[in-house]
């Protein structure tokens, strides 16, 4: 194992998660505005250490397996504070349903993965995955663009210029159930291709 460039971005997204939330809960001016730039560098960093490991060579097991790992971490950690806070218009009962389905299908997939691993055999993340992981992040941008705008920049929408808050705000909902859905077949495509793992 070496702590390379790519595993160090990797990693530190594990900070930068703790960070975002705590910058989530606080309660100053600017704090959804740093939250919202930093979660941007996190997601970024999730693409840029893998165009690195390969543009050097430097893609490994440990690589693979703790970007899967850590983008897992960061999303649902991300995700409980939204469904925490004021992010859904008043929805949060719905949005921890989703966000419960969510958590059903990522644990059954690393329980999966395990058993997968321990009769030598190495699941993947196929294009499914990745979309999902893609429309996750968009879900959760968009969320806290919304409540950056409302807390922190208020003032420039005005009127009826504050409904453009709101119309970010159903984006981010909508991806959010979107990436839900997308989740849970995602799921089922893992568990058809090998759920032959568990037969025995």
């Amino acid at each position: 194992m070496r702590f390379n460039l790519p595993n160090i971005l990797t990693i530190s997204r594990v900070p930068l998660m703790f960070i975002i939330v705590g910058l989530m809960y606080a309660d100053f001016t600017w704090a959804d505005t740093i939250a919202f730039w930093l979660f941007i560098v996190a997601a970024l960093t999730d693409w840029l250490d893998g165009m690195i490991a390969r543009k050097r060579g430097e893609v490994s097991s440990f690589g693979r397996f703790m970007d899967t790992v850590i983008d897992k971490v960061m999303v649902i950690g991300i995700m409980i504070a939204l469904v925490n806070g004021d992010y859904f218009l008043g929805h949060s009962i719905a949005a921890m349903s989703l966000l419960l389905c969510i958590l059903c299908r990522e644990f059954s997939i690393s329980g999966l993965r395990v058993a997968a691993a321990l009769k030598g055999v190495a699941i993947e993340a196929d294009a499914g995955g990745k979309v999902k992981t893609f429309v996750q992040l968009n879900a959760i941008g968009w969320l806290m663009g919304g409540q950056m705008f409302a807390k922190d920049f208020t003032e420039h929408f005005p009127g009826e210029d504050g409904r453009i808050i709101t119309v970010v705000r159903i984006i981010g909902m909508s991806l959010f159930a979107i990436s839900a859905v997308l989740t849970v077949t995602s799921g089922w495509s893992y568990f058809r291709r090998h759920g032959h793992v568990l037969a025995k």
